[in-house]
């Protein structure tokens, strides 16, 4: 049926129609802008509170690892409590979930800083004694770790002191008996963490994930499938590569230490896990840092980029001391006062050079965070992407041209070794490419099932991908030694992601900022546009953007394995 309508009145009622729809685009906006004013209070008075207990765990957190004792990791249990409290209450999340489900969160940093707020608080929507169980557990093995010393004979080595021997001895015996030493310290830990292992599978239950590896991941807004994928690739990257350079490897080792190729035990390989190349070329870095001052050293290079840390390093601690937590690690404990601080054990080696750059390289990112950013924002993109700015300057340490820039070294020596050094680079990656997967899929077997034989299962991983022989008859917890398994967990991977992201963006800088060949000017020095290109495009948005899209802008491309690939994979 044909329905007749006059003109005047189809007039009047399409002006009706648009301006019942005008009217009610105008309500949404108003409801968005009544929403977004809301939230934008609650927010701010929420940061308020989290931003204070954040800063009090964090300063626990540095008084304890400087004196590691009971009372000081007590007080950081204490501290951490109380603020697991804050993000565990279930009026502040529900107030939170109301906002992120009604949709008028428009606002593109607003509707981020939701987003990351909401994932924050998702972890401690459990049993606050849950959350207080596991501060307790976790500050109770942290004072383990910190105050275990390897005891070989009746003389206790520092984490230094072991790495020391396994690098320079060739006493067989000593060799064997310091790499027993240090691995003494996981049946003392074993319990702990397979306690620490369950808690934490229990608080992912409680929350809907099939084990806390899974919600780890997602909850830092990795695809577990992704990840395991890229992993997968990485494998199939360096495996020929590996192996051909692992033969390399024991060729050498079996001819210093005078034994057959198949003689050759984990602690000929120089390190406690193998996760950093062994010495098998002729260079020697450690000459080039035996008498430099590491810490002028490492403010001299990133000021020659416009990066100065002069006041980072004021309120750093850097040297040896007893009690004292014997790694490295920065710490930003007010994101709104800059108080960002580094600890390490410095010592006169190219390791402690490289991990100057490194600690500094996450410090430097902490410090340029964009003021206007909300607390919540005012982080790293991801984990891993502050990694790959540390592993970016800690590539520099071994590099000739940074020698010949900051050291001093001269223009025919940097040339004699530039090859060589190329090489224990690459050597250095491919050795932690390997040791990067064993960690990856460790983890993930753990928390999948905890209760497995985990020595058997370790020693298949560690033969599998780095190609190391189990001592034979070994039957003990050496997976509970590295510390990253306690108190980091499910972290490890986000290293090697760093080292990809470290290559891209060093393929940016060469070929766009410095609109140089790749690896035509590999040390960096004296290049401020450098630094003003990292605080612009990497540290000032710092959570503002998902990390595939802030990688996306600042290199044009998402994640890729390619530029890691194309520098250190035959």
């Amino acid at each position: 049926m044909k329905i007749f309508m006059p003109l005047a009145l189809l007039t009047l009622f399409m002006m009706g129609v648009i301006s019942c729809g005008e009217n009610a685009e105008q309500l949404r906006k108003e409801e968005i802008a009544k929403m977004e004013q809301e939230f934008s209070t609650f927010a701010d008075s929420l940061e308020k509170v989290i931003a204070v207990e954040y800063t009090e765990v964090c300063t626990k957190y540095w008084e304890a690892s400087l004196n590691s004792n009971e009372e000081n990791w007590n007080n950081y249990s204490q501290a951490d409590m109380k603020f697991n409290e804050i993000l565990a209450n279930k009026g502040n999340f529900e107030s939170i979930k109301k906002f992120k489900e009604s949709g008028f969160i428009t606002d593109e940093l607003m509707a981020r800083r939701l987003e990351v707020m909401y994932l924050g608080m998702l972890s401690k929507q459990i049993d606050t004694s849950k959350l207080n169980q596991l501060s307790t557990m976790q500050a109770q093995i942290e004072n383990k770790y910190s105050n275990y010393r390897a005891k070989v004979g009746n003389k206790e080595l520092t984490d230094n002191q072991v790495e020391e021997v396994l690098k320079t001895s060739k006493n067989q015996k000593e060799l064997q008996a310091t790499w027993l030493a240090h691995k003494d310290i996981g049946p003392i830990v074993r319990e702990d963490i397979l306690n620490l292992v369950r808690l934490r599978n229990e608080i992912a239950h409680e929350l809907g994930y099939n084990n806390y590896h899974e919600m780890s991941l997602k909850l830092s807004e990795q695809d577990p499938e992704q990840i395991e994928n890229l992993f997968d690739e990485l494998d199939g990257l360096t495996r020929d590569t590996f192996v051909k350079l692992k033969g390399e490897i024991d060729t050498f080792l079996a001819a210093q230490n005078k034994i057959k190729v198949e003689q050759l035990m984990p602690w000929h390989y120089q390190n406690r896990y193998f996760q950093e190349a062994p010495k098998i070329y002729e260079v020697d870095m450690d000459k080039y840092y035996k008498d430099q001052d590491l810490v002028k050293l490492s403010v001299d290079y990133f000021k020659s980029l416009n990066l100065p840390i002069d006041d980072l390093v004021a309120k750093s601690d850097l040297f040896e001391k007893p009690n004292k937590n014997q790694h490295a690690y920065c710490i930003n404990i007010d994101r709104h006062a800059k108080d960002i601080r580094v600890l390490c054990n410095v010592v006169p080696n190219a390791r402690w050079g490289e991990t100057m750059l490194h600690e500094y390289g996450h410090a430097l990112y902490e410090y340029h965070y964009d003021a206007a950013l909300p607390w919540t924002l005012k982080e790293p993109a991801h984990i891993f992407t502050t990694e790959a700015i540390a592993m970016l300057f800690g590539r520099m340490a071994s590099d000739p041209s940074w020698l010949q820039s900051m050291i001093g070294i001269s223009a025919a020596e940097k040339d004699s070794i530039a090859a060589t050094c190329h090489n224990i680079l690459k050597l250095q990656q491919l050795v932690f490419s390997r040791w990067s997967q064993v960690m990856y899929r460790f983890e993930k077997e753990l928390y999948a099932n905890p209760e497995q034989d985990l020595n058997a299962l370790w020693w298949s991983l560690v033969e599998k991908y780095q190609m190391m022989k189990k001592p034979e008859g070994r039957d003990m917890p050496d997976w509970a030694t590295k510390i990253h398994i306690a108190t980091s967990p499910c972290y490890y991977h986000n290293y090697h992601l760093g080292e990809l992201l470290a290559s891209q963006l060093y393929n940016t800088i060469t070929t766009k900022v410095l609109k140089d060949v790749p690896n035509a000017n590999p040390g960096l020095v004296g290049h401020p546009e450098v630094g003003e290109y990292l605080i612009k495009n990497v540290f000032q948005p710092g959570k503002r953007y998902l990390w595939n899209d802030m990688i996306e802008k600042a290199t044009g491309e998402k994640l890729t394995p390619k530029y890691y690939a194309i520098q250190f994979v035959d």
